[in-house]
Protein backbone atom coordinates (compact mmCIF):
# COMPACT_ATOMS: atom_id res chain seq x y z
CA UNK A 1 0.00 0.00 0.00
CA UNK A 2 1.11 3.55 -0.78
CA UNK A 3 -0.18 6.83 0.61
CA UNK A 4 -1.14 9.10 -2.30
CA UNK A 5 -1.91 12.82 -2.03
CA UNK A 6 -3.37 15.05 -4.78
CA UNK A 7 -1.96 18.55 -5.20
CA UNK A 8 -2.07 21.49 -7.64
CA UNK A 9 0.57 24.11 -8.49
CA UNK A 10 -1.72 27.03 -9.42
CA UNK A 11 -5.36 28.02 -9.10
CA UNK A 12 -7.59 25.97 -11.43
CA UNK A 13 -4.52 24.07 -12.55
CA UNK A 14 -4.27 20.38 -13.25
CA UNK A 15 -4.08 18.01 -10.33
CA UNK A 16 -1.24 15.57 -9.81
CA UNK A 17 -0.69 12.63 -7.47
CA UNK A 18 2.43 12.30 -5.30
CA UNK A 19 3.69 9.86 -2.72
CA UNK A 20 2.88 11.39 0.67
CA UNK A 21 5.16 8.93 2.51
CA UNK A 22 4.61 9.31 6.29
CA UNK A 23 3.66 13.01 6.31
CA UNK A 24 0.39 14.12 7.86
CA UNK A 25 -1.22 16.49 5.34
CA UNK A 26 -4.57 18.28 5.17
CA UNK A 27 -6.44 20.29 2.55
CA UNK A 28 -4.84 23.64 1.81
CA UNK A 29 -1.37 22.77 3.13
CA UNK A 30 1.56 24.02 1.06
CA UNK A 31 4.22 21.39 0.41
CA UNK A 32 7.48 21.06 -1.51
CA UNK A 33 7.55 18.19 -4.04
CA UNK A 34 10.05 16.76 -6.48
CA UNK A 35 9.07 17.03 -10.18
CA UNK A 36 10.73 16.34 -13.51
CA UNK A 37 11.64 20.04 -13.79
CA UNK A 38 12.98 20.26 -10.24
CA UNK A 39 11.48 21.23 -6.93
CA UNK A 40 8.12 22.99 -6.87
CA UNK A 41 5.71 24.44 -4.33
CA UNK A 42 2.19 22.98 -4.44
CA UNK A 43 -1.07 23.04 -2.51
CA UNK A 44 -2.85 19.94 -1.18
CA UNK A 45 -6.25 19.37 -2.79
CA UNK A 46 -7.28 16.12 -1.06
CA UNK A 47 -5.80 14.40 2.03
CA UNK A 48 -3.62 11.28 1.63
CA UNK A 49 -5.31 7.99 0.82
CA UNK A 50 -3.99 4.45 0.67
CA UNK A 51 -3.80 2.89 -2.79
CA UNK A 52 -2.65 -0.69 -3.60
CA UNK A 53 0.66 -0.96 -5.43
CA UNK A 54 -1.04 -2.81 -8.30
CA UNK A 55 -3.17 0.25 -9.16
CA UNK A 56 -0.17 2.56 -9.45
CA UNK A 57 0.80 2.55 -13.10
CA UNK A 58 3.99 4.62 -13.11
CA UNK A 59 6.69 5.68 -10.72
CA UNK A 60 5.36 8.19 -8.23
CA UNK A 61 7.31 11.29 -7.21
CA UNK A 62 7.73 11.97 -3.50
CA UNK A 63 6.64 14.82 -1.26
CA UNK A 64 9.79 16.28 0.29
CA UNK A 65 8.42 18.30 3.19
CA UNK A 66 5.79 20.72 4.34
CA UNK A 67 6.58 24.24 3.12
CA UNK A 68 8.50 26.41 5.54
CA UNK A 69 8.56 30.18 5.86
CA UNK A 70 11.73 30.26 3.80
CA UNK A 71 10.01 28.38 0.99
CA UNK A 72 7.09 30.80 0.96
CA UNK A 73 9.45 33.78 0.95
CA UNK A 74 11.33 32.30 -2.00
CA UNK A 75 8.07 31.85 -3.90
CA UNK A 76 7.14 35.51 -3.27
CA UNK A 77 10.52 36.66 -4.56
CA UNK A 78 10.08 34.63 -7.71
CA UNK A 79 6.71 36.25 -8.29
CA UNK A 80 8.27 39.71 -8.08
CA UNK A 81 11.06 38.70 -10.46
CA UNK A 82 8.52 37.38 -12.97
CA UNK A 83 7.15 40.89 -13.52
CA UNK A 84 10.60 42.27 -14.39
CA UNK A 85 11.32 39.32 -16.69
CA UNK A 86 8.02 39.81 -18.48
CA UNK A 87 8.72 43.51 -19.17
CA UNK A 88 12.25 42.86 -20.43
CA UNK A 89 11.04 40.11 -22.79
CA UNK A 90 8.29 42.38 -24.13
CA UNK A 91 10.84 45.09 -24.96
CA UNK A 92 13.00 42.61 -26.86
CA UNK A 93 10.02 41.34 -28.82
CA UNK A 94 9.09 44.88 -29.89
CA UNK A 95 12.67 45.72 -30.84
CA UNK A 96 12.97 42.63 -33.03
CA UNK A 97 9.42 43.14 -34.42
CA UNK A 98 8.46 39.52 -33.82
CA UNK A 99 4.93 38.34 -34.62
CA UNK A 100 4.10 36.86 -31.21
CA UNK A 101 2.16 37.80 -28.08
CA UNK A 102 3.77 37.27 -24.70
CA UNK A 103 1.33 35.99 -22.08
CA UNK A 104 3.28 35.25 -18.94
CA UNK A 105 6.73 34.66 -17.45
CA UNK A 106 7.16 32.00 -14.77
CA UNK A 107 10.16 31.24 -12.55
CA UNK A 108 10.73 27.74 -11.24
CA UNK A 109 10.78 27.32 -7.48
CA UNK A 110 14.57 27.13 -7.27
CA UNK A 111 15.08 29.85 -9.92
CA UNK A 112 16.99 27.53 -12.27
CA UNK A 113 14.75 28.24 -15.28
CA UNK A 114 12.38 30.88 -16.63
CA UNK A 115 9.43 29.80 -18.79
CA UNK A 116 7.90 32.36 -21.16
CA UNK A 117 4.40 31.56 -22.43
CA UNK A 118 3.35 33.14 -25.74
CA UNK A 119 0.75 32.80 -28.50
CA UNK A 120 1.29 33.09 -32.25
CA UNK A 121 -0.52 32.23 -35.46
CA UNK A 122 2.28 30.02 -36.74
CA UNK A 123 5.85 28.98 -36.03
CA UNK A 124 8.17 31.66 -34.68
CA UNK A 125 11.97 31.73 -34.89
CA UNK A 126 12.93 32.94 -31.41
CA UNK A 127 16.55 31.75 -31.29
CA UNK A 128 18.00 35.25 -31.18
CA UNK A 129 15.45 36.24 -28.53
CA UNK A 130 16.52 33.33 -26.32
CA UNK A 131 20.15 34.42 -26.61
CA UNK A 132 19.23 37.91 -25.41
CA UNK A 133 17.25 36.59 -22.47
CA UNK A 134 19.91 34.08 -21.41
CA UNK A 135 22.62 36.74 -21.58
CA UNK A 136 20.56 39.09 -19.39
CA UNK A 137 19.19 36.66 -16.76
CA UNK A 138 22.12 34.16 -16.72
CA UNK A 139 19.78 31.17 -16.41
CA UNK A 140 18.03 28.66 -18.61
CA UNK A 141 15.25 29.99 -20.84
CA UNK A 142 12.26 28.06 -22.21
CA UNK A 143 9.79 29.49 -24.75
CA UNK A 144 6.45 27.65 -24.71
CA UNK A 145 3.70 28.32 -27.26
CA UNK A 146 0.12 27.90 -25.98
CA UNK A 147 -3.42 28.24 -27.36
CA UNK A 148 -5.98 30.97 -26.85
CA UNK A 149 -7.86 28.98 -24.20
CA UNK A 150 -4.69 28.52 -22.17
CA UNK A 151 -4.03 32.23 -22.57
CA UNK A 152 -7.40 33.08 -21.00
CA UNK A 153 -6.68 30.58 -18.22
CA UNK A 154 -3.36 32.25 -17.35
CA UNK A 155 -4.55 35.83 -17.80
CA UNK A 156 -8.02 35.62 -16.21
CA UNK A 157 -10.93 38.00 -16.65
CA UNK A 158 -14.68 38.52 -16.30
CA UNK A 159 -17.16 36.65 -18.49
CA UNK A 160 -20.41 37.89 -20.02
CA UNK A 161 -22.23 36.41 -17.02
CA UNK A 162 -20.50 38.93 -14.75
CA UNK A 163 -18.44 36.35 -12.88
CA UNK A 164 -14.79 35.36 -13.08
CA UNK A 165 -13.88 32.99 -15.89
CA UNK A 166 -14.50 29.32 -15.19
CA UNK A 167 -11.13 28.28 -16.66
CA UNK A 168 -9.17 30.32 -14.10
CA UNK A 169 -11.29 29.47 -11.04
CA UNK A 170 -12.34 25.79 -11.00
CA UNK A 171 -12.17 24.31 -14.51
CA UNK A 172 -9.05 22.13 -14.58
CA UNK A 173 -9.36 20.69 -18.10
CA UNK A 174 -10.98 21.89 -21.31
CA UNK A 175 -13.76 19.79 -22.84
CA UNK A 176 -14.81 19.97 -26.52
CA UNK A 177 -17.72 22.35 -27.19
CA UNK A 178 -19.84 22.44 -30.39
CA UNK A 179 -22.58 24.60 -31.86
CA UNK A 180 -25.00 21.68 -31.42
CA UNK A 181 -24.98 22.32 -27.68
CA UNK A 182 -26.22 25.86 -28.23
CA UNK A 183 -28.94 24.67 -30.63
CA UNK A 184 -30.25 22.06 -28.20
CA UNK A 185 -30.58 24.69 -25.48
CA UNK A 186 -32.42 27.12 -27.74
CA UNK A 187 -29.76 29.83 -27.65
CA UNK A 188 -29.29 32.45 -30.35
CA UNK A 189 -26.47 31.46 -32.67
CA UNK A 190 -24.81 34.85 -32.35
CA UNK A 191 -21.00 34.52 -32.09
CA UNK A 192 -20.81 37.51 -29.76
CA UNK A 193 -23.20 35.89 -27.28
CA UNK A 194 -21.95 32.30 -27.27
CA UNK A 195 -18.20 33.06 -27.38
CA UNK A 196 -15.93 33.69 -24.42
CA UNK A 197 -12.95 35.96 -23.82
CA UNK A 198 -10.72 33.56 -25.73
CA UNK A 199 -12.84 33.83 -28.89
CA UNK A 200 -13.95 30.19 -28.67
CA UNK A 201 -17.36 28.81 -27.70
CA UNK A 202 -18.28 29.18 -24.04
CA UNK A 203 -17.24 26.25 -21.86
CA UNK A 204 -20.49 26.57 -19.89
CA UNK A 205 -22.47 25.39 -22.95
CA UNK A 206 -21.57 21.84 -22.01
CA UNK A 207 -22.68 22.04 -18.39
CA UNK A 208 -26.41 21.47 -19.04
CA UNK A 209 -26.26 19.84 -22.47
CA UNK A 210 -27.00 16.30 -21.23
CA UNK A 211 -29.84 17.57 -19.02
CA UNK A 212 -31.50 19.31 -21.97
CA UNK A 213 -31.19 16.19 -24.12
CA UNK A 214 -32.76 14.01 -21.41
CA UNK A 215 -35.66 16.39 -20.75
CA UNK A 216 -36.28 16.99 -24.44
CA UNK A 217 -36.95 13.30 -25.03
CA UNK A 218 -40.03 13.55 -22.78
CA UNK A 219 -41.67 16.17 -25.03
CA UNK A 220 -43.35 15.60 -28.41
CA UNK A 221 -41.41 16.92 -31.40
CA UNK A 222 -42.46 20.00 -33.34
CA UNK A 223 -44.98 19.20 -36.07
CA UNK A 224 -46.58 16.30 -34.22
CA UNK A 225 -50.37 16.16 -33.89
CA UNK A 226 -51.57 16.04 -30.28
CA UNK A 227 -54.86 16.36 -28.43
CA UNK A 228 -55.43 18.89 -25.64
CA UNK A 229 -58.72 18.65 -23.72
CA UNK A 230 -60.51 17.10 -26.67
CA UNK A 231 -59.10 19.59 -29.19
CA UNK A 232 -56.60 18.53 -31.79
CA UNK A 233 -53.61 20.70 -32.64
CA UNK A 234 -50.00 20.77 -33.82
CA UNK A 235 -46.91 21.29 -31.69
CA UNK A 236 -45.01 24.38 -32.86
CA UNK A 237 -42.60 25.02 -29.97
CA UNK A 238 -41.03 23.34 -26.93
CA UNK A 239 -40.20 24.73 -23.50
CA UNK A 240 -37.77 22.16 -22.17
CA UNK A 241 -37.14 23.41 -18.63
CA UNK A 242 -40.85 24.02 -17.96
CA UNK A 243 -41.78 20.70 -19.63
CA UNK A 244 -44.44 22.45 -21.73
CA UNK A 245 -45.21 22.77 -25.43
CA UNK A 246 -47.00 25.39 -27.51
CA UNK A 247 -49.89 23.90 -29.52
CA UNK A 248 -51.57 25.58 -32.47
CA UNK A 249 -55.17 24.59 -33.21
CA UNK A 250 -57.06 24.64 -36.49
CA UNK A 251 -58.53 28.12 -35.88
CA UNK A 252 -55.01 29.59 -35.47
CA UNK A 253 -55.25 29.92 -31.70
CA UNK A 254 -52.15 28.87 -29.71
CA UNK A 255 -52.01 27.56 -26.18
CA UNK A 256 -49.37 26.25 -23.78
CA UNK A 257 -49.92 22.79 -22.40
CA UNK A 258 -47.98 20.59 -20.01
CA UNK A 259 -46.45 17.40 -21.34
CA UNK A 260 -48.49 15.27 -18.91
CA UNK A 261 -51.82 16.62 -20.19
CA UNK A 262 -51.21 15.81 -23.86
CA UNK A 263 -52.85 12.94 -25.68
CA UNK A 264 -52.32 11.31 -29.04
CA UNK A 265 -54.44 12.66 -31.89
CA UNK A 266 -56.89 10.09 -33.30
CA UNK A 267 -56.82 9.64 -37.08
CA UNK A 268 -60.01 10.61 -38.95
CA UNK A 269 -62.29 7.98 -40.56
CA UNK A 270 -61.45 9.13 -44.07
CA UNK A 271 -57.77 8.97 -43.35
CA UNK A 272 -58.15 5.58 -41.71
CA UNK A 273 -60.11 4.11 -44.65
CA UNK A 274 -57.64 5.61 -47.13
CA UNK A 275 -54.73 4.12 -45.21
CA UNK A 276 -56.44 0.71 -45.11
CA UNK A 277 -57.14 0.78 -48.84
CA UNK A 278 -53.55 1.69 -49.57
CA UNK A 279 -52.38 -1.15 -47.37
CA UNK A 280 -54.69 -3.55 -49.24
CA UNK A 281 -53.35 -2.42 -52.58
CA UNK A 282 -49.81 -2.85 -51.37
CA UNK A 283 -50.62 -6.35 -50.13
CA UNK A 284 -52.20 -7.27 -53.48
CA UNK A 285 -49.17 -6.05 -55.35
CA UNK A 286 -46.83 -8.02 -53.17
CA UNK A 287 -48.96 -11.19 -53.46
CA UNK A 288 -48.57 -11.29 -57.27
CA UNK A 289 -44.93 -10.87 -58.14
CA UNK A 290 -44.11 -9.48 -61.51
CA UNK A 291 -43.02 -11.91 -64.18
CA UNK A 292 -40.02 -11.22 -66.25
CA UNK A 293 -40.22 -11.44 -70.01
CA UNK A 294 -36.96 -13.30 -70.28
CA UNK A 295 -36.63 -16.97 -69.49
CA UNK A 296 -34.67 -16.21 -66.35
CA UNK A 297 -37.92 -15.51 -64.45
CA UNK A 298 -39.60 -18.87 -65.16
CA UNK A 299 -40.33 -21.33 -62.45
CA UNK A 300 -38.00 -24.27 -61.81
CA UNK A 301 -40.65 -26.82 -62.93
CA UNK A 302 -41.14 -25.10 -66.27
CA UNK A 303 -37.41 -24.96 -66.85
CA UNK A 304 -37.16 -28.68 -65.99
CA UNK A 305 -39.93 -29.61 -68.45
CA UNK A 306 -38.31 -27.58 -71.19
CA UNK A 307 -35.04 -29.37 -70.52
CA UNK A 308 -36.71 -32.80 -70.76
CA UNK A 309 -38.50 -31.93 -74.01
CA UNK A 310 -35.30 -30.67 -75.55
CA UNK A 311 -33.51 -33.86 -74.51
CA UNK A 312 -36.17 -36.03 -76.26
CA UNK A 313 -35.60 -34.39 -79.63
CA UNK A 314 -33.53 -36.51 -82.08
CA UNK A 315 -29.99 -35.34 -82.25
CA UNK A 316 -28.32 -35.19 -85.63
CA UNK A 317 -24.92 -36.76 -85.70
CA UNK A 318 -22.27 -34.28 -86.64
CA UNK A 319 -19.94 -35.39 -89.35
CA UNK A 320 -16.39 -35.61 -88.23
CA UNK A 321 -13.88 -33.63 -90.25
CA UNK A 322 -12.04 -35.52 -92.91
CA UNK A 323 -8.72 -36.95 -91.90
CA UNK A 324 -5.63 -36.08 -93.84
CA UNK A 325 -5.22 -39.64 -95.18
CA UNK A 326 -8.80 -39.65 -96.55
CA UNK A 327 -8.20 -36.58 -98.66
CA UNK A 328 -7.36 -37.12 -102.35
CA UNK A 329 -3.85 -36.65 -103.64
CA UNK A 330 -2.83 -34.26 -106.38
CA UNK A 331 -4.90 -31.23 -107.11
CA UNK A 332 -7.97 -32.94 -105.52
CA UNK A 333 -10.64 -30.55 -106.59
CA UNK A 334 -13.38 -32.84 -105.22
CA UNK A 335 -13.46 -35.42 -102.43
CA UNK A 336 -15.54 -38.53 -101.78
CA UNK A 337 -18.46 -36.51 -100.47
CA UNK A 338 -18.37 -34.27 -103.53
CA UNK A 339 -17.07 -31.25 -101.65
CA UNK A 340 -14.21 -29.22 -102.94
CA UNK A 341 -11.00 -29.55 -101.03
CA UNK A 342 -8.27 -27.04 -100.68
CA UNK A 343 -4.81 -27.85 -101.83
CA UNK A 344 -3.27 -26.73 -98.58
CA UNK A 345 -2.21 -29.28 -96.07
CA UNK A 346 -3.80 -29.16 -92.60
CA UNK A 347 -1.75 -27.72 -89.85
CA UNK A 348 -0.37 -30.06 -87.30
CA UNK A 349 -0.80 -29.21 -83.67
Amino acid sequence: MMRIVTIKFRDAGRRYDFNAQDLELANGDQIVVETDRGRALGTVVSPPREVPDSEIGKEMKNVLRIALDEDREMADNNTARETAAFRFCMDRIHQRKMDMKLVRAEYLFDGSKIIFYFTADGRVDFRELVKDLAHHFHTRIEMRQIGVRDEAKLTGGIGICGRELCCCTFLTEFSPVSVKMAKEQGLALNPNKISGQCGRLLCCLGYEFETYCTMKKKLPKCGRRVEVEGREGEVINQKVLAQKVVVRFGDGHTEEAAADSLGEAKPKDSQRSGAQSRQGENKGETAQPRRRKSGGGQRPQQRKQQGESSSQKPQTKKESPARPEDRPQGDGTAGKDGRRRSRRRPRRN
